[in-house]
């Protein structure tokens, strides 16, 4: 009865690792009663940090296996709103980091609530050794190894039911993709994952988008990215090329530790599907595209890999009922996603795809490039019943401008001067570069 009288002492954790300034924490916590651990749900975490190395039911494991803790809750949000109004804790516990920084409006909503009914927030000391950063470090190393990489897009789609991925096409690119952050809210939000478009390779090397750049070179590519970074990859297989090379083709991503390769439904010499019928394209039969996807799909070695068919029926005016019809037969050829591709000003038709193709099949992925219709947000998306929207060329597109301009200035003005306000120093570009 003494232990249950004791006041209720609530943190929240989100770590992969317990090491020594946990357990110091914990400690000090204990002398205020008896300690109520709330454990943050895998989505959570990969929505507004980085992905969990170690998985929730593990992590609830290891925490209720500390010595001095009471029990374990799940803690459903990033903030402590809800959790507090629920569990009426006489103390929160946490480090004070979150005085400033974008956790700030989260540690004041805290507040507020804990006024509400008299309970008190205590804050210790953030632990700032180095040794801590060397193994969250370690940790984080694993995400690049190629079986972790791999199996981790079906993960985040199972877990957020809606990811993102940028465009990428050099190590640089790559660790724009995989760095860049904003905090909004007490949230940081980050890329799920990495597009490789071929459009974008070839375009880099200054050549047409006409599948000229060849798979070794594009190998070269992804081999690039993957050496500074850890998130999925997601590769532009165009055509897939000919059945035969296409099996080749997946061994060698899935071996790489590429997620999903994404192949169109045409044939012969690749037009950029933005010209539509502009330009003369021939759209494969259903047989053939299926029996390519079929024989993709055996040479897999493990069930990580995905295959995402894209379809073109909207882009060459084949019209609804078509790109309906091949989206079911590729699925029940073993395509693991389906991509519905449009060139239109408006969501209208993705999203009447959406709807159809959701009344038969719950299930499957559905994958998006919003180029041409990018009003809609993510959340709006998610709320369609699709699963990944693919920024498919941004970078590329946002670089050129700024270096021709910059070229430009250059040549007016006979100095580079001018030029200082459109340039990064090199020092903060080489901090975007990891020294091992």
């Amino acid at each position: 009865m003494e232990e249950i009288k004791r006041p209720i002492v609530y943190m929240c954790f989100s770590t992969d690792i317990i090491h020594s300034a946990h357990i110091a924490i914990i400690e000090k916590a204990k002398a205020l009663g008896n300690i109520v651990i709330g454990a943050l749900p895998d989505e959570i975490i990969a929505s507004y940090r980085r992905f969990p190395i170690v998985p929730y039911d593990e992590r609830v494991a290891l925490y209720k296996n500390i010595k001095g803790i009471y029990k374990v809750i799940e803690q459903k949000t990033w903030g402590y709103k809800d959790i507090l109004r629920e569990l009426k804790p006489d103390y929160l516990v946490h480090g004070d980091d979150w005085k400033e920084g974008f956790q700030k409006p989260i540690r004041e909503e805290a507040i507020q609530v804990l006024n509400e009914y008299g309970g008190k927030l205590v804050e210790f000391p953030y632990s700032k050794d180095k040794k801590y950063d060397e193994l969250d470090a370690v940790f984080r190393r694993q995400l690049a190894t190629p079986d972790m990489r791999r199996s981790r897009l079906r993960k985040l789609i199972s877990m957020k039911s809606c990811i993102n991925a940028i465009e990428a096409h050099s190590g640089i690119t790559g660790l724009i993709a995989e760095k860049t952050t904003v905090y909004q809210d007490g949230k940081a939000y980050q890329f799920d994952a990495m597009w490789l478009s071929s459009l974008c390779d070839s375009t880099i090397k200054g050549k047409p988008d006409i599948e000229l750049v060849d798979m070794t070179s594009r190998f070269r590519t992804v081999d690039d990215i993957m050496e500074v970074t850890t998130k999925p990859i997601i590769f532009d297989g165009d055509t897939g090329s000919l059945t035969e090379h296409f099996v080749y083709t997946v061994r060698s991503l899935e071996r790489m530790g590429v997620s999903m390769v994404i192949i169109e439904d045409k044939t012969g010499l690749k037009k950029n599907s933005l010209f539509g019928t502009e330009v003369k394209q021939t759209q494969d039969t259903i047989e053939n595209f299926c029996a390519k996807i079929s024989a993709g799909k055996k040479a897999q070695k493990t069930k990580d890999f995905m295959i995402c068919a894209r379809i073109e029926s909207l882009i060459l005016e084949q019209g609804m009922e078509d790109a309906l019809t091949r989206a079911f037969a590729y699925v029940k050829a073993g395509a693991d996603a389906v991509m519905i591709h449009s060139r239109k000003k408006e969501p209208d038709e993705v999203f009447e795809f959406t709807k159809r193709f959701r009344e038969h099949d719950k299930v499957t992925p559905i994958v998006v490039v919003p180029t041409s219709y990018n009003q809609v947000t993510e959340e709006e998306f998610k709320q369609h019943g699709i699963n990944v929207v693919i920024y498919a060329n941004h970078l590329t597109r946002s670089m050129i401008p700024a270096m021709k301009k910059t070229a430009e200035t250059i040549l007016k003005n006979h100095r580079s001067f001018e030029t200082n306000d459109m340039c990064m120093s090199i020092k903060d570009i080489i901090t975007l570069i990891p020294e091992e």
